[in-house]
């Protein structure tokens, strides 16, 4: 009899604890989703190097010393810019990886000016027919992953790839191939913390609905979209922008969202107001470029201040 007592009581207590348990669960995972219906829309603005693409690219003299990926940090620590997008392709030997001397002096300079490496990115064809090509493509890519690693680098920005001729009506197949490649970068991606960034480029993904498509495809927690809001070919590329920020891990905010070939200036403050409502906190890199066909001077250390202070006004206008 008395063991019939202990047991019931037993019983009795393992009920009771589970719902206590239960409804301890119950508040925390409550608490946790009022926290994140809370969480408000928070940025930083970043600049990417391809900005300084000619003066980076080109070549020194005795008279005039290179403009290399480190005078770019000086810049912009006199500009007071808090992050750069380092684009490998200006780092000596690219598309070679660079030494471990080369990668962390770098990270060391860029901590000591208090400036975060918010990303960098590599050239990539996974929209190529030949399979050689596409999986060279994906070694390149994971070298450059370990590169990131090192640097500190948290998305490294991959491309689709140009339509291929002969498969202009064939998106589904070029997508899938696609596809597969960013699968083996995600998961290369997730054994060294570094998030695959996948960026539309007015190429294979020119449309909200190509990347969702390409996104839920790779099915990945390390991979996103890197948000070109330059490059969308749609009537309204404000609702493209709108309908890919849950998506999107990182940005390249351009000067206007009708491409390099527009005059056209991006509605800032309304971009603005898209970014916060939508709850998105991260880096939002600016990436200006030369108007294409069109004869205009461009002077990035004159432009991109400029347009940084543009963006900051927006900011502090919308997130006040």
């Amino acid at each position: 009899m008395k063991n019939q007592v202990f047991k019931i009581t037993n019983l009795w207590f393992v009920v009771i604890a589970a719902n206590i348990m239960g409804s301890f669960s119950a508040t925390i995972s409550q608490a946790q989703g009022i926290q994140k219906e809370k969480s408000q829309s928070h940025i930083k603005l970043a600049l990417n190097a391809f900005s300084f693409n000619d003066a980076l690219m080109a070549k020194g003299t005795p008279e005039k010393p290179a403009f290399t990926l480190f005078d770019l940090l000086d810049w912009c620590a006199e500009q007071n810019i808090e992050a750069l997008d380092v684009t490998g392709y200006y780092i000596p030997g690219y598309p070679e990886v660079p030494s471990d001397e080369y990668i962390y002096e770098f990270k060391r300079k860029a901590f000591k000016l208090g400036i975060d490496i918010s990303g960098t990115g590599i050239r990539n064809n996974f929209a190529s027919p030949d399979p050689k090509v596409r999986a060279s493509d994906v070694e390149r890519a994971k070298k450059w992953i370990i590169v990131a690693e090192k640097m500190g680098a948290p998305v490294i920005r991959l491309f689709a790839g140009e339509i291929p001729k002969g498969y202009e009506n064939k998106w589904d197949e070029v997508a899938g191939w696609m596809i597969e490649c960013y699968k083996e970068c995600a998961a290369f991606g997730a054994q060294h913390g570094v998030i695959i960034g996948i960026q539309n480029h007015g190429d294979m993904l020119q449309t909200a609905d190509q990347c969702i498509k390409v996104m839920k495809a790779v099915n990945s927690k390390w991979a996103g979209i890197i948000l070109d809001t330059g490059n969308f070919k749609v009537a309204d590329p404000y609702a493209d922008i709108e309908t890919v920020i849950p998506y999107t891990v990182n940005w390249q905010m351009k000067e206007s969202v009708l491409g390099n070939t527009s005059e056209v200036k991006t509605d800032f403050i309304r971009l603005m107001k898209i970014i916060k409502n939508s709850g998105y906190r991260g880096y939002v890199p600016l990436e200006t470029l030369k108007l294409s066909g069109k004869v205009k001077p461009y002077d990035p250390f004159v432009l991109v201040p400029q347009i940084m202070k543009e963006l900051h006004a927006a900011q502090n206008e919308v997130y006040k």
